[in-house]
């Protein structure tokens, strides 16, 4: 895979992840439900393409996803709160009761 090459997320309702099929191995982003919110859980990507923007692509439609479910995010994955931070058009999605620290990114 070229680090240009589009990449197809696909929302996996049933398991709970946005994925990403990569030669018969799944790059995936898993989430959970609680309360009101979307709790973005954990991120793989295969080790073959790691550093080719699938993670990044993933997070994009995860994050998008939760914006037009109007739910707020919880951040239990690294990849995916560093995104966040790194990307201010996501900081509002964030419950600050679970992670006051972006309060103060975003007021």
């Amino acid at each position: 895979m070229e680090e240009n090459q589009q990449v197809k997320v696909v929302h996996n309702v049933d398991q709970l992840r946005f994925q990403v099929e990569l030669q018969g191995e799944y790059a995936t982003i898993e989430y959970r439900y609680y309360k009101k919110n979307i709790a973005f859980m954990h991120t793989t990507v295969p080790d073959a393409f790691r550093g080719k923007g699938v993670a990044a692509a993933m997070a994009v439609a995860a994050l998008n996803f939760a914006q037009a479910e109007h739910r707020k995010i919880m951040l239990y994955c690294p990849f995916v709160a560093k995104y966040v931070r790194e990307h201010p058009e996501y900081h509002a999605l964030v419950d600050t009761a679970y992670h006051p620290s972006f309060g103060k990114l975003h007021p």
